[in-house]
């Protein structure tokens, strides 16, 4: 997308998967993103090169997904000031439990906000670098405003279906 204003890295091609609904979101919401396959350990140099540049870029928020070790989020943050939002991607020995503590385990001074494990995480992670571009750009508020109140109809409308 041009002009991106939320980068997504993602360790491994093979956790695209469990982004789709977030990527669903962004574009539903006009927020224009770009995603990019970045390893903390078998490309550090890169994904540092990224997270530093990323501001330079018209970048305002990080997401870093990875699985098992999942230090993307944390190299990302080691070389960027703007927030960053981790992702534990599902899967691998633990079954993402790894991936959660490698994330949300981070030293003072190099915060990451961790989500939850997988797709449930993706979207709720989108939804909050949405929520931190509002607080500059009107119409991504509108976004989320519209966003939240389609989710009430939703179960408004099961309820009343349930109760008819």
């Amino acid at each position: 997308m041009a002009n991106p204003k939320i980068g997504i890295c993602l360790g491994s091609k093979s956790d695209l998967p469990q982004l789709e609904n977030a990527q669903k979101l962004l574009k539903e919401m006009g927020v224009p993103y770009e995603v990019r396959i970045l390893s903390a350990h078998r490309t550090p140099g890169r994904a540092a090169e990224y997270a530093s540049g990323a501001r330079g870029r018209g970048i305002k928020v990080l997401i870093g997904m990875a699985g098992v070790a999942a230090h993307l989020a944390g190299a990302l943050a080691a070389h960027s000031d703007l927030p960053v939002l981790g992702i534990p991607a599902a899967g691998g020995p633990l079954s993402g439990f790894d991936a959660l503590l490698a994330t949300v385990q981070m030293p003072p001074g190099v915060p990451v906000a961790t989500f939850a494990v997988g797709k449930m995480g993706a979207t709720n992670a989108a939804l909050f670098a949405c929520q931190i571009i509002a607080q500059t750009e009107p119409e991504v508020q509108q976004g989320i405003v519209d966003y939240r109140a389609a989710m009430r109809a939703k179960v408004q409308a099961a309820d009343a279906e349930l109760n008819s």
